[in-house]
């Protein structure tokens, strides 16, 4: 399993293009950046979308991450190794074009080292701002990936659905990768999404309490067989896990690929602090070959 670095840079934090250079120097696999375009002040949603008995404050760092696609961009002009990835880009609330432009330059401007994690987020006032319907959100972020593989793919792209429609249209520059950067999803273990998964996904990346459960594990897998795809061509990474070393053996042993652990926004001592709280993990799965 290797290690990757999960960030959420802000406007008082260290910044992206300092925290990607410290990821990538000490040999981290991979760097994470989240997305959230806004945050409506009203709180309705709690944090993560889910009630707790312990109602739980909303970590400041929500109100003020930096966009992800600048951030990652920032990142690959100065890094040449270290995987780059979104955890997770909010598809459904998100225009498919101009996504599916950002995605390929990107991953052109870095070499092909993009990783497109997707999710269909949690904070409903959120959705709303952007005109989605909470009820909706999967259907539509479906969509809008199998729209953005179209103008990937073909030369002269055109999409007709429920949500998209666009007539056929030249779309440049194409991701290196081919047919296109690895798309992972994060989100909780349901049956809507370990469809999706198998359907046009390469990999599920939940965050650490839905990892440690086996048996999400062994649905995707057998879903993945009875349509017809290979079970072991799914890539398992894991975010935000307990930085211990028996813990992140434990998800070694479950399968998972690779784990992003989480730095948490601070000043620049402090956020070097952590890195070095975490290089014996690093030390001990290996640093990115």
């Amino acid at each position: 399993m290797k290690l990757g670095i999960f960030g959420f840079p802000t406007d008082l934090s260290l910044d992206v293009c300092t925290l990607a250079r410290e990821a990538e120097e000490r040999g981290y696999h991979s760097f994470w950046l989240p997305d959230h375009s806004h945050i409506p002040s009203s709180r309705r949603t709690p944090p993560g979308g889910r009630r707790t008995s312990r109602p739980r404050e909303l970590p400041d760092e929500y109100r003020r991450n930096i966009d992800v696609m600048c951030g990652l961009a920032a990142a690959a002009a100065v890094t040449s190794e270290i995987e780059l990835g979104t955890g997770v880009c909010l598809v459904a609330q998100r225009d498919p074009i101009w996504t599916a432009k950002e995605v390929a330059t990107i991953d052109q401007l870095s070499g092909g080292r993009f990783r497109f994690g997707i999710g269909f987020g949690w904070n409903r006032e959120e959705m709303g701002h952007h005109g989605l319907e909470f009820a909706t959100r999967r259907a539509k972020g479906r969509e809008h990936v199998l729209a953005m593989r179209a103008l990937w793919t073909e030369e002269e792209a055109s999409f007709s659905g429920e949500y998209v429609h666009f007539e056929p249209s030249w779309a440049w520059p194409k991701p290196l990768q081919r047919p296109h950067p690895p798309i992972y999803f994060g989100g909780a273990p349901v049956a809507d999404l370990f469809d999706q998964i198998v359907e046009f996904g390469d990999g599920w990346m939940p965050t650490a309490p839905d990892a440690l459960d086996p048996a999400p594990i062994a649905e995707l897998r057998r879903r993945a067989e009875a349509a017809g795809r290979d079970p072991d061509s799914l890539v398992l990474g894991v975010f935000a896990p307990k930085p211990d070393l028996d813990h992140l053996r434990e998800l070694e042993t479950m399968g998972y690929h690779w784990a992003a652990l989480q730095v948490r926004p601070a000043p620049a001592r402090d956020e070097r602090e952590t890195l070095d709280r975490y290089q014996p993990l690093l030390e001990a799965f290996g640093a990115r070959t």
